[in-house]
């Protein structure tokens, strides 16, 4: 299967049409990008490492009986995948405080929370991603009704529970995390995007140490040793 047109390009990933209309191609690219692109680098390898965790956690997630866009890895740094209509709303699912939740809110920073915390944000750059609540949902007709943001909402709690669970195996605890979801040529909701250290904040079960692009947001450094490190831990099972 081959790339055609670049259909879209983001800060991580370019899509390309396929000879299939019901197929797409996804480039994972090196560059690292933090708040709101306003920070800015890249690390060599880093594209297909996020390639490979996504592989293995979209399987996973399938084999769990999650519908996703995955269809299959072609090479390192390119993905087959459904084409799909992106639902423009960035699913946030918290279990740990830290980040934005800690400054808005004045949650101690690592306090577990008694709950999952899933929050929507309105995937648009040029708005900045602000928060969004149900109704500002409807409204702006991201979704058809209401029923479409509660299965949204049970989908995300689901796979953090998967997730959780995956990630407790390989000594690594997952924070928080970004979903997204888009609906495929039958109208279908389903995960879509990536699965990745870009999206996710993992900290080490044993040391607390950022596993994630959090290493790029705070100028910690070694973004490839730890995306690396993730990567082995998933094989190893």
């Amino acid at each position: 299967m081959e790339k055609k047109e670049l259909l879209y390009e983001g800060k991580a990933k370019r899509i390309y049409s396929t000879d299939d209309p019901g197929l797409v191609i996804a480039e994972f690219k090196d560059d690292l990008t933090a708040f709101n692109g306003e920070k800015k680098s890249s690390e060599s390898g880093k594209g297909a490492l996020n390639n490979k965790i996504s592989t293995e956690l979209f399987k996973y997630l399938n084999n769990k009986g999650i519908p996703t866009h995955f269809v299959d890895m072609i090479d390192d740094n390119h993905m087959v995948m459904k084409k799909c209509d992106v639902i423009l709303i960035e699913v946030i699912v918290r279990n740990i405080a830290t980040g934005s939740l800690s400054r808005n809110l004045g949650i101690e920073n690592g306090k577990e929370l008694p709950f999952a915390l899933v929050e929507f944000d309105y995937k648009n750059d040029e708005l900045g991603d602000p928060k969004l609540n149900d109704q500002h949902c409807l409204i702006l007709e991201l979704v058809k009704d209401q029923s479409e943001l509660e299965y949204i909402r049970y989908m995300a709690r689901r796979i953090n529970e998967i997730l959780k669970e995956f990630y407790k195996e390989r000594d690594l605890i997952l924070v928080d995390f970004k979903l997204e979801f888009g609906r495929d040529t039958n109208g279908n909701i389903i995960l879509i995007d990536e699965l990745s250290p870009d999206n996710f904040r993992l900290w080490d079960a044993k040391t607390g140490e950022s596993m994630d692009k959090d290493r790029f947001r705070k100028g910690i450094g070694d973004v490839k040793v730890a995306y690396e490190e993730v990567l082995n831990r998933i094989l190893k099972g």
